[in-house]
């Protein structure tokens, strides 16, 4: 089975990742039925959410900091880190309601996640180094279907407890686990043996051009996580205006955000032909413009702004990968995976203030709290004009 899976690389890389991911927005999938429940609001969704991004970005800082990312074989690392997630969500089903440790569960589980995104994106990189740019969209479109996939089961599981998709997140996670531990480590990026220097993970930044890559990634990230987090806020907005029951929230939220693997993809083929500078500029530009228009037309059809809100899904995430295969090519080649984690902790951290903001100002400001999301694409933007020869060459 091992030289079958070898075969393959790719496709078995990007259904762990698909499996692995769907713990990180299990509470979102189920958050309706889990709020009537437990008596839970809109600030209780967002603490929730910012301590699985908090568990990120320590699970990551840690493996940059420490070099643990490029030290471990990363088919180990995944492996141990898609059993442990598994672990921790599924005690959260006993934990739910009761504070601290439902959230505690939760940020548990974004360390266990920093053991899965970006240690997948070495993955990729180490089994299919050409066309990067192609190989980690189909990645990132799988943290993306990962990220839906929540809201999938939900919407499947009407009238069955709540916990039922939740446990069913870590049994993919635990098979996402076992496909990654069988397939190994990819052969095109050398080892690290013996000690390694504390900081490793930060010798990217000294570089000029890996800052100005890593800047527009920090710009997207404020928009990404805080925008998915608001969709099923958005999508029931507007059902509620079309006097349609709520129970198809889970189904339109996993359209909307699932559509964005569209766009990876899509905008990994590109790449191959126009570079992933350019696809990555598009892509940016469209959203930070879906982040002004869309609350000025708060009050337009329900069903025009559900089909923007079906586009945004689309160019939110599509520069994601190629910002990483950017990254990677201006990484030293023996720290691109300390390199990438520190790229991911600095990005996620910036989801946090995001994610406070628009969930604690929802309330108040309803759907114009999306324009609070414009200046991280638009400051994005500003930083990635400075990539210059790179995008040049990428181009």
């Amino acid at each position: 089975m091992m030289e079958w899976l070898r075969r393959y690389p790719l496709p078995v890389i990007v259904l762990a990742q698909l499996f692995g991911t769907s713990l990180w927005f299990s509470i979102n999938g189920v958050w309706l039925s889990l709020s009537a429940e437990l008596g839970l609001g809109e600030r209780d969704l967002g603490l929730m959410t910012l301590s699985v991004q908090a568990g990120f970005i320590t699970g990551t800082l840690v493996l940059a900091v420490t070099g643990l990312a490029d030290r471990f074989g990363a088919s180990s690392l995944f492996a141990v880190a898609g059993v442990l997630g598994a672990a921790v969500n599924g005690g959260f089903v006993l934990a739910a309601g009761h504070s601290p440790a439902d959230w505690l569960l939760r940020f548990a589980t974004g360390l266990c996640l920093a053991g899965i995104y970006p240690v997948g994106m070495k993955l990729v990189i180490a089994w299919t180094p050409r066309h990067a740019g192609a190989a980690l969209a189909w990645l990132v479109g799988m943290l993306t279907l990962g990220t839906a996939l929540p809201h999938l089961m939900r919407g499947a599981t009407l009238g069955m407890p709540w916990q039922w998709p939740m446990l069913g997140a870590s049994v993919l996670a635990l098979i996402g686990a076992g496909l990654i531990r069988c397939l190994g480590d990819g052969p095109h990026l050398p080892a690290s043996t013996g000690p390694v220097p504390l900081k490793q993970g930060l010798v990217a930044l000294r570089q000029a051009r890996f800052r100005a890559v890593a800047g527009g990634y920090v710009g997207h990230m404020w928009e990404l996580y805080a925008f998915w987090m608001l969709v099923p806020l958005l999508v029931g907005r507007e059902l509620q205006r079309l006097a349609l029951p709520g129970s198809l929230v889970p189904w339109f939220s996993f359209g909307i955000i699932a559509f964005g693997a569209v766009g990876c993809v899509v905008g990994g083929l590109l790449s191959r032909r126009i570079g992933s500078a350019r696809v990555a500029r598009g892509a940016l530009s469209s959203s930070a413009l879906l982040c002004l228009a869309y609350p000025w037309l708060g009050g337009a059809s329900p069903w025009l702004l559900l089909g923007l809100l079906f586009a945004w899904g689309v160019m939110v995430i599509a520069d994601s990968p190629q910002f990483s295969a950017l990254a990677a090519a201006t990484a030293p080649k023996a720290y691109v995976g300390s390199s990438l984690a520190v790229m991911n902790a600095i990005g996620f951290g910036i989801t946090l203030p995001a994610i406070g903001f628009t969930s604690t100002l929802w309330d108040s400001l309803g759907v114009w709290v999306v324009a609070l999301l414009w200046p991280g694409p638009w400051l994005g933007l500003l930083a990635f004009r400075r990539l210059g020869t790179l995008a040049g060459n990428s181009a």
